[in-house]
């Protein structure tokens, strides 16, 4: 049975444990703030270009392109995009679940390092590892869909999708595989923000557009940059996701050790009772046996 100065040390000790989760759940919570914050701004730019893609695509007969191109994916590629650290709850499992749905042949591009080390733990076949900061940039996703488009271009791969936890709200982070190329259909539809690449889309045809010097080269001009924009939204999507499920992560940690502490600090008083009132009784016998 533990002692009094057991019981001690180890409130001590899970005191300062939820102190550090507290702390951690704050940043988290503030840097999910600036996440979330990062993506919503791109979502106007998204939509503007989309809309200017779609009208130039109705002006065009015939349009091709390479990055339209569909052909039997025989060789499929996957951008894997994870967190950098972990104690962010299930948000990497539940990522590397879906991995194992996938073809054993697919070729992984990873975003991420939890992404890569995964890869190579698992002993799947790695074409590249990409990082990102916190706070992802334009230019740190651009390489990334550089480096696929120039697989799919020169006919390594098929195929490519992306792989990543969607951030749906703070309680809730979607791990999602999403088409990348070929681009398919330029189509005037209506989708939101996290619709994938195949589908290009516009929600109003009351302004009228005219393209300098006309519309097939300013598609051509846009398809590559669209698909740089989607990635680095992808990106903010996953910070925003991993920061949600760390200050998630980081509460329920915080909670369950107030809560160890609160059991520690029982234990510790009923155990302090029993020792004062061991220690009664044995005055109490003492005085009886020399009375």
């Amino acid at each position: 049975m533990a002692s009094t100065r057991d019981i001690r040390r180890r409130i001590k000790s899970v005191k300062n444990t939820a102190q550090i989760t507290k702390a951690m759940q704050m940043v988290a919570a503030a840097k999910m703030r600036k996440a979330q914050q990062a993506a919503l701004v791109g979502r106007p730019y998204a939509q503007l270009m989309n809309e200017i893609m779609a009208k130039a695509a109705e002006g065009t007969v015939g349009f091709d392109h390479p990055l339209l191109q569909s052909r039997p994916a025989a060789r499929r590629a996957v951008v894997l995009v994870s967190s950098d650290r972990g104690l962010c709850g299930g948000l990497n499992s539940n990522l590397f679940r879906e991995v194992s749905k996938l073809d054993p042949n697919t070729v992984f591009i990873t975003a991420g390092k939890k992404a890569a080390q995964f890869i190579h733990r698992t002993k799947r076949n790695l074409a590249a590892e990409f990082t990102f900061k916190d706070t992802p940039e334009f230019i740190e996703a651009r390489p990334i869909s550089k480096f696929v488009q120039q697989l799919f271009l020169k006919g390594e791969v098929d195929a490519v999708d992306i792989l990543f936890p969607r951030f749906v709200n703070t309680l809730t982070q979607q791990p999602v595989l999403v088409p990348f190329l070929p681009i398919g259909k330029v189509a005037a539809t209506t989708a939101g923000i996290n619709a994938p690449a195949q589908e290009l889309s516009v929600h109003s045809s009351a302004e009228i557009f005219e393209f300098e010097p006309d519309e097939e080269t300013v598609l051509g001009q846009l398809l590559p940059h669209s698909l740089n924009f989607q990635m680095h939204q992808i990106l903010l999507e996953t910070k925003a996701s991993e920061q949600s499920a760390r200050m998630v992560a980081m509460k329920n940690a915080t909670d369950n050790a107030k809560q160890i502490i609160k059991d520690l600090t029982l234990e510790y008083n009923k155990l302090r009772q029993a020792n004062i009132t061991k220690e009664l009784l044995e005055i109490t016998t003492a005085q009886m046996a020399l009375g």
